[in-house]
């Protein structure tokens, strides 16, 4: 019987062993690692990345975060909600974020959201002054959900991409060109490539970042400055056409570049320079004038015997939010008064075609009203010579895909923080869509060859 006790004790202690070893096996298994994944990690900053996460619980909620500096070292970052599928999944092409910068699905949003973090100085622009080096975002996934400047979870997972502005290959030759500054970006290749003239607005220096991704696209493209850079006006407070004349002759007659004419792009400022040029230079048979004006403005324009005065500011009807924060839109003089009209630009003297890109949102100055008068004044005189892309809730500064958002910027003319409108989401996607209508409109068929 004692024996028998023995045996039974024993087999009942087998069997609760046994029982019992699934469970302390599931003990003893480590955690799943969570992964995240951005391909490419090192792509152009015009292209679309996919960004997936594995390894969560199935409904797991996290918080993706992005991160990046700019070359003075003042930091960005954005944030989102997400939560995992039923496998423990994310993947950001298909699932939407329900909280932090953005909502929806965004497969780019923690790039085009990315803002200044809190303890760096507001309204300012990431905007890359080096196009020889690709910005650093980092991609982080946080446990939990984090609130409104509250700390974030503990990182689960973090990965780095490069956004490159210049493609392999890509040539960058600083001009000092009789008159003209710049930099000429020339894609690889013996060309010869269609050529475009690339203009910002009253910044004012040399941006560089558009025009290399031109030349990434198959553009020879000049980025060219017209004011606070080396040797060429401090101020904007007259201009020369013929300066403008000299850039479209020299990349016309580039071996490199197809005629027999040139395009040019610009924004604000530079798009309104962009319809003088086309108007008054053979050389330019196309212009995508991005958020411009009808009419010259703030600073006189010479060529000749010719000058177009230029629109003032009244700062009288510029309001100041509660913020510190500028709205001049009412601010511009009215190009419809006739007591302007020596300011107008005589566009249906051009022979060239007009790609018109504007946010309906803008609050820098009337883009919408002033694409209206341009399309009125060639209509007017029998043309049709103009496309025009229209973008509700875009705001001013239409960049290239994925360019971070920004609704306030500081103004390098004023020194004060300027409303320029538009809504993140809107804005962001006017972006894509126009980007690739420009590289058409240029690249296919209004640059006649």
């Amino acid at each position: 019987a004692a024996c028998l006790s023995a045996l039974l004790r024993a087999a009942r202690l087998r069997t609760v062993a046994a029982a019992s070893a699934p469970a302390r096996a599931l003990c003893r298994a480590p955690a799943r690692a969570v992964s995240v994944a951005v391909s490419p990690t090192a792509g152009l900053a015009d292209e679309r990345v996919e960004t997936r996460v594995a390894g969560l619980g199935p409904g797991q909620p996290v918080t993706l975060r992005a991160v990046a500096a700019d070359e003075r070292g003042c930091l960005f970052q954005s944030c989102a909600h997400y939560w995992a599928d039923s496998r423990g999944q994310l993947h950001l092409g298909t699932d939407a974020s329900h909280g932090g910068d953005y909502t929806g699905v965004e497969p780019m949003g923690l790039f085009w959201s990315l803002a200044p973090a809190g303890m760096e100085r507001p309204y300012q622009r990431l905007v890359p002054r080096s196009t020889g080096t690709p910005l650093k975002v980092e991609v982080l996934v946080h446990q939990g959900h984090s609130l409104p400047g509250a700390l974030p979870g503990p990182v689960v997972a973090k990965a780095e991409v490069e956004r490159w502005f210049t493609a392999p290959g890509v040539r960058r030759i600083r001009l000092k060109e009789g008159g003209v500054r710049g930099s000429l970006f020339l894609p690889p290749g013996d060309g010869p490539f269609p050529g475009v003239i690339d203009m910002y607005g009253d910044e004012g220096g040399l941006i560089e970042f558009r025009s290399s991704l031109l030349a990434t696209r198959g553009f020879a493209a000049l980025s060219l400055p017209y004011f606070d850079f080396e040797d060429l006006p401090k101020v904007m407070k007259e201009f020369n056409l013929e300066y403008f004349e000299e850039a479209a002759r020299f990349l016309r007659r580039h071996p490199k570049v197809k005629g027999p004419g040139v395009g040019v792009i610009g924004t604000g400022k530079g798009a309104e320079l962009a319809l003088s040029m086309i108007t008054f230079l053979p050389e330019v048979v196309a212009a995508v004038c991005i958020s411009g004006c009808s009419s010259n403005t703030v600073a006189d324009l010479h060529y000749g015997e010719m000058t177009l005065p230029g629109l003032r500011f009244d700062m009288n009807k510029v309001s100041v939010s509660d913020a510190g924060v500028f709205d001049i839109f009412e601010a511009l003089d009215d190009p419809m008064n006739p007591a302007n009209s020596p300011c107008t630009i005589p566009i249906e003297k051009a022979e060239g075609h007009f790609l018109l890109v504007v946010g309906e949102d803008d609050r820098m100055w009337k883009s919408s009203l002033y694409a209206d008068l341009v399309i009125g004044r060639l209509r007017q005189h029998g043309k049709e010579n103009f496309k025009l892309l229209s973008y509700p809730g875009a705001g001013h500064r239409i960049d290239p895909p994925s360019t971070p958002f920004c609704q306030v910027a500081m103004d390098r003319v004023l020194g004060v923080p300027v409303l320029g409108g538009g809504e993140s989401k809107a804005h962001a996607h006017a972006q894509e869509h126009s980007w690739r209508k420009i590289q058409e409109f240029l690249h296919l068929g209004e640059v006649k060859q």
